[in-house]
């Protein structure tokens, strides 16, 4: 079946529901289901809707339809001493680009190398009225109208049904190396603050407790140097590390207590909840394992100023991300209804009033 016989079966498929008012529940890889509320629907595969349509490497851009695999987008851009910048997790081989982009999850090299969204330069989708749509483009300098694009990116699925994507690729570095210091959780985060303030070549961080990690690339020269700078001890298959980290199957992600994700201003200092936490992002991503009210943990990140989401385990029946209020939440549902005006699409993935 080609590109345009998918677009168009895909299309049947939402105008069929729409005209019945039944919502649909959109299905990729599957690989982050875990993920978000709940959702009760008439599932829609996309999974069969795949391939990469263009990846020219000079033009550091690559396009493929949202059931691509995305191990085979990353095989196809390390042919080529390519990758995506933003390291986005798999948690599995099913793993599709669409589901990438409506999860709209970073990996470590997040904070220095910008989020997934940052890198999207271009979406193909079919919104809630059957409309088959094209934001964007496959260059950095698209700036026309409203940023879709980017809008899309982490909206689980609920403005529409991605087709297609165009995201920016980055050259591989030519040498990376890692660094471990014993530190206490005050002097990791003091130093990850610090650190951040000089144009050292950091692409990752974290903490686990005892040990802060610190990861350097760029070009064999700057690495070394900034290496004697720093002192540390060099870590050994510290790409499984990082592999590890990304993928949650380090030995701190091995609990079925429910995992919280905090987005935290870098510099706040450890948090007080009971539970066993891992920092990452220059201390902007905390890890949480805890058993307390989510209302506590919700009002605990707000007050920090920053955000909770229930990642993993737990009732995802419930709030999973953090709340929003008044015109926050205006927006987002008024958003929510410019795409999806019947809220046929992953109808409370994110919250319950959709």
């Amino acid at each position: 079946m080609t590109d345009l016989d998918q677009s168009n079966a895909l299309q049947a498929i939402i105008l069929d529901h729409l005209g019945r008012k039944q919502p649909l529940h959109i299905i990729g890889g599957q690989s982050k289901g875990f993920y978000g509320r709940a959702c009760d629907a008439a599932p829609v595969a996309v999974t069969a809707h795949r391939g990469i349509t263009h990846y020219e490497p000079t033009e550091l851009v690559i396009t493929a339809r949202a059931g691509t695999p995305l191990l085979e987008i990353e095989q196809t851009l390390a042919q080529q001493q390519q990758m995506l910048a933003f390291e986005p997790p798999h948690f599995g081989t099913t793993a599709t680009l669409g589901g990438c982009v409506a999860a709209g999850l970073s990996g470590p090299r997040r904070p220095y190398a910008g989020a997934l969204r940052d890198n999207v330069l271009g979406i193909q989708i079919i919104n809630g009225r059957g409309e088959n749509l094209h934001f964007g483009g496959e260059v950095m300098k698209n700036v026309a109208g409203y940023d879709v694009s980017r809008l899309v990116a982490g909206s689980m699925g609920t403005l529409g049904v991605i087709l297609a994507a165009s995201l920016k690729v980055l050259p591989k570095p030519e040498l990376e190396t890692t660094l471990c210091y014993a530190v206490s959780s005050d002097t990791a985060l003091a130093n990850m603050q610090q650190w951040a303030q000089q144009p050292l070549p950091l692409s990752a961080s974290c903490f686990d407790g005892q040990h802060l990690y610190i990861r350097l690339a760029g070009s064999a020269r700057v690495v070394a140097h900034t290496q004697q700078i720093l002192g540390g001890d060099l870590v050994g298959n510290h790409h499984d590390l990082w592999q590890q980290l990304k993928e949650q199957t380090l030995p701190f992600f091995h609990n079925t207590s429910p995992l919280w994700r905090l987005s935290l201003p870098p510099a706040t200092p450890p948090l007080t909840l009971s539970g066993a936490q891992l920092i990452e992002w220059g201390g902007a991503q905390r890890w949480l394992y805890s058993d307390a009210p989510a209302e506590t943990i919700f009002a605990t990140a707000h007050r920090l100023g920053g955000h909770a989401s229930l990642f993993r385990h737990g009732e995802h029946r419930n709030d999973v991300f953090q709340p929003l209020h008044g015109k926050l939440k205006e927006l987002h549902l008024n958003t929510k209804l410019a795409f999806d005006p019947h809220c046929i699409f992953n109808p409370g993935r994110m919250y319950s009033y959709y």
